[in-house]
């Protein structure tokens, strides 16, 4: 089944190795790893920007990870980190050029 979500915030995972990562997501899956930082599948994560503008760079993205991903709901028993082909990776650099982080 293939997600829907809108994405509208650039979120911090950190691994539980202590390692981070930059993903582009929404508050519901943002929820999710804050679920999965307390069942101690990821070490935390924190919001580094909210209500990002909606770009092409954005809604490519979105398309990419809604068509690969589903969502998990609250029974989840790991957190799944997103793979990304070297395009979406180019994408998530414009995101936060975009966005003036990093």
């Amino acid at each position: 089944m293939k997600s829907h979500e809108t994405f509208t915030l650039i979120e911090e995972i950190t691994r539980n190795d202590g390692t981070k990562y930059i993903e582009i997501s929404d508050m519901v899956q943002n929820g999710r790893a804050e679920l999965a930082a307390e069942r101690g599948f990821i070490k935390g994560v924190r919001i580094l920007q909210l209500n990002i503008p909606y770009s092409p760079h954005v809604q490519k993205y979105e398309h990419y990870i809604n068509e690969k991903y589903t969502m998990p709901d609250e029974n989840m028993d790991h957190f799944e980190e997103w793979q990304k082909t070297p395009e979406m990776q180019k994408e998530i650099a414009i995101i936060l050029k975009e966005n003036h982080i990093g």
